[in-house]
């Protein structure tokens, strides 16, 4: 039932004792999914003691057991005795529903803070989680350059992308995709059941919210403590970033739990993000007075004195646009000196970007850069003058189309 790893047996495998009893250094078989066997021989057996492994000579029906010496083993294989072996009813994992592509550091900042930077790194970390981890799989394209992770959710990602930086690596991550599926010529998505539980004055938001993103009301009971009970079917992307936004427009009150319920026809397109970013045009560090002067522009992610980029995003943008400025500003001065003429600069507090924040708040042309020390957002391609000849190029085929 599951699966775990140690860098000494290898492969683990985790699972009740149904009938019988084995001891260590027995030969047993391990029934497979296509009615495969496959011969091995246990070479350490372990019980659980609490929370705390002890190993065990022999064990017997209703054992909690940990084997090792079975490298191929996946979760629903039973594993049995040569002389009877019976397969029981198998488990069916869920199919990872959302993926996102993880690549190497490659802005300016790159190895300043991070231990293992290098792509060969970041493959065997990876690799690494699958052996421990059965609902994270991952997939190598032909360029080498990147690694595409896929898994149960954008939460289950971050998870994973803390855990790496954490550790000391140093990598970028682009936006959670959801997986697609082409049955019978018609694409299709998968789409979760959402159960929501608030206050009746909220339940217009949510509603209005959900429906934007191509949410449809299933059930709605007024539970008559002014809370209402509402269930939804909603694509998975839609559910992508709108958790912080349901816990902002309920206050902290709603509660929202998500089940995969499966795939069906894709229900269109919807917008993502009503916002632009604020892009830096060059580097160096940040001054007040620029920074003050951007504020009329958007809510800032950055505070003086911290250290930009060409193509570093700096902020949000309230218009569906992005800009590029300068945050690296400085006031001009002239030879006449005044005493009343230098103001004190007040700058309004920053958003604080956590790692969850960055991967919903990103486009497609975006990246998150994650670093043991920092968390940047920032553009896919940098340079200024190659970012606009290519929305150019993309406007002109997009007009001749």
């Amino acid at each position: 039932t599951d699966l775990s790893y140690n860098d000494y047996l290898g492969r683990l495998a985790i699972g009740k004792v149904i009938n019988g009893e084995v001891s260590c250094n027995s030969t047993l078989v391990c029934l497979k999914k296509n009615n495969e066997k496959q011969r091995l021989k246990i070479s350490k057996l372990q019980v659980y003691n609490g929370i705390k492994l002890v190993e065990a000579k022999s064990v017997e029906a209703g054992d909690i057991i940990i084997l090792a010496g079975i490298e191929d083993v996946h979760i629903g294989d039973t594993v049995a005795t040569i002389e009877a072996p019976v397969p029981l009813k198998r488990i069916q994992v869920d199919e990872p529903t959302v993926s996102m592509v993880f690549s190497i550091n490659n802005g300016p900042l790159a190895g300043k803070e991070g231990k293992y930077v290098q792509m060969r790194k970041i493959k065997e970390r990876l690799h690494r989680e699958t052996l421990l981890n059965v609902s994270i799989r991952i997939e190598e394209p032909p360029e080498n350059d990147c690694v595409i992770v896929k898994g149960r959710g954008e939460l289950q990602m971050a998870i994973l992308i803390e855990q790496m930086r954490r550790e000391g690596y140093e990598l970028c991550v682009g936006r959670p995709t959801v997986i697609y599926k082409e049955t019978d010529g018609k694409l299709h998505e998968p789409i979760e059941h959402v159960y929501v539980e608030c206050h009746e004055a909220f339940t217009g938001i949510v509603t209005d919210k959900l429906s934007i993103r191509k949410g449809r009301m299933i059930n709605l009971v007024n539970l008559g403590t002014e809370r209402s009970f509402m269930e939804f079917s909603v694509p998975s992307r839609g559910l992508i970033g709108y958790r912080d936004q349901f816990l902002t427009d309920t206050k902290g009150t709603g509660i929202l739990n998500a089940i995969f319920l499966g795939y069906e026809e894709f229900r269109g397109h919807f917008p993502v993000r009503f916002t632009g970013s604020i892009v830096a045009d060059r580097s160096g560090n940040a001054v007040p007075f620029a920074l003050f002067n951007l504020e009329p522009r958007g809510e800032l992610f950055i505070t003086p004195g911290e250290t930009v980029y060409e193509g570093m995003i700096i902020g949000e943008h309230s218009k569906d646009l992005d800009i590029d400025v300068n945050p690296c500003k400085t006031k001009k001065l002239t030879n006449m000196r005044s005493s009343g003429k230098d103001d004190t600069v007040t700058l309004t507090p920053i958003k604080q970007m956590t790692l969850e924040r960055a991967i919903h708040f990103i486009n497609e042309d975006e990246l998150v850069e994650v670093t043991p020390l920092s968390i940047r957002l920032r553009k896919t391609v940098l340079s200024y003058s190659s970012r606009h000849s290519m929305n150019r190029n993309a406007k002109k085929l997009k007009n001749d189309a």
